[in-house]
């Protein structure tokens, strides 16, 4: 090639990035160390729609920008949330976000794979609670959900999800209840409870973020093979006399999942309690900038009593503290991640966010 016909290439290159738009992503800016920075981390990456056009997958900006909100309990269109659901169509492509009114809502509650960028929204103030008794002996495990989202898109702000099933007494067979399953794409929770014992929440599969959340229960209460990151989440143990674990990761070989909690709490009564166990072959969690209460077994980690998954499973831990935070008593193939490691899973581009999320909805 000639030199006179590179510098023209050059120059054209040069031209098309001058007058092309430049994106970009905040994904990668890293979770801040100090918790106190993390509120304003997020508002300042997490923008409104209005400024995310450019990054957001163009099917959501579209469902944002015709956005409708539809109401639930007294004054409301509906008197139920099956009700409301019912009303959405298949192949539904614009924002519905469904306000609650206060008080308790007694159904199971499911949104079908058909219906994205549903919204289930309740007033901080006054937040309602949905609440059913499913087991798995009636439903399968999976299916007992109080509330089942199969819907990518899916937000919730300020509801309480409980399983009132009773507490598992270790007779009873298929006794498990579980109060939410997050099995949709691109799914976010702010400010929401999940109460149950065993396997309160199944974070099945997809990309998902829980912030600001409460989460309650015995064993394997956070379980599934999505990629989920949890933050400024309240993960309250309570207290069992057997095996009390709170993760159970289900991830099996190579696939790109994990959960990470940062700047999360670890609270509870009870002792011995396992950050997560080897419950499929290759788990991944990571904790980090996190509170581990003494709730925490000194050993951490599991291997769910299969010695030949401590050399597959991936249980992390960056910079936590706490009395259940000790390194030096931990299980010998935990990991105590350097910097290095450590950043591929603290910031947004774990869940890929510049692509979906969006801030917390207002009503």
């Amino acid at each position: 090639m000639s030199t006179k016909n590179f510098v023209s290439i050059y120059a054209a290159i040069l031209t098309i990035l001058l007058i092309s738009p430049i994106v970009i992503s905040d994904d990668a800016t890293p979770i801040p160390v100090d918790a106190a920075q993390l509120s304003g981390w997020f508002t300042a990456n997490v923008k409104p729609l209005a400024d995310r056009k450019a990054t957001l997958d163009p099917a959501l900006d579209a469902a944002e920008a015709g956005s409708k909100v539809i109401k639930v309990g007294t004054g409301g269109e509906f008197k139920t949330i099956t009700e409301a659901i019912n009303s959405i169509p298949a192949g539904n492509t614009k924002r519905v976000i469904i306000s609650l009114g206060p008080g308790e809502y007694q159904e199971k509650i499911k949104i079908e794979r058909t219906k994205p960028f549903v919204t289930l929204y309740g007033a901080p103030s006054d937040m309602p609670t949905i609440a059913f008794g499913g087991t798995a002996a009636e439903y399968g495990t999976v299916d007992s959900a109080t509330l089942i989202v199969e819907s990518d898109y899916f937000v919730a702000a300020n509801i309480i999800v409980k399983n009132s099933a009773p507490r598992p007494d270790g007779k009873r067979k298929g006794a498990q209840a579980v109060a939410a399953r997050i099995s949709g794409d691109k799914s976010a929770m702010y400010n929401c409870k999940l109460i149950g014992f065993q396997d309160t929440l199944c974070d099945d599969k997809g990309l998902h973020l829980f912030k600001d959340c409460f989460i309650t229960g015995t064993v394997d209460f956070i379980f599934g093979n999505a990629k989920s990151l949890y933050l400024n989440t309240e993960i309250n143990v309570i207290p069992e006399e057997g095996f009390t674990v709170i993760t159970a990761h289900a991830r099996q070989g190579s696939e790109d999942t994990g959960y990470v909690f940062a700047h999360c709490k670890v609270t509870g009564e009870g002792k011995g309690a396992y950050l997560g166990r080897a419950w499929m072959p290759n788990p991944r969690v990571i904790f980090a900038y996190s509170d581990l209460g003494s709730a925490v077994a000194p050993e951490g980690w599991s291997d769910n009593f299969k010695p030949e998954r401590a050399n597959t499973a991936f249980f992390g831990e960056y910079q936590s503290k706490g009395a259940g935070a000790n390194p030096g008593a931990r299980a010998k193939f935990t990991k105590q991640l350097a910097p290095p490691q450590a950043n591929e899973f603290l910031s947004l581009a774990f869940i890929q966010a510049s692509k979906w999320l969006l801030p917390p909805p207002k009503v």
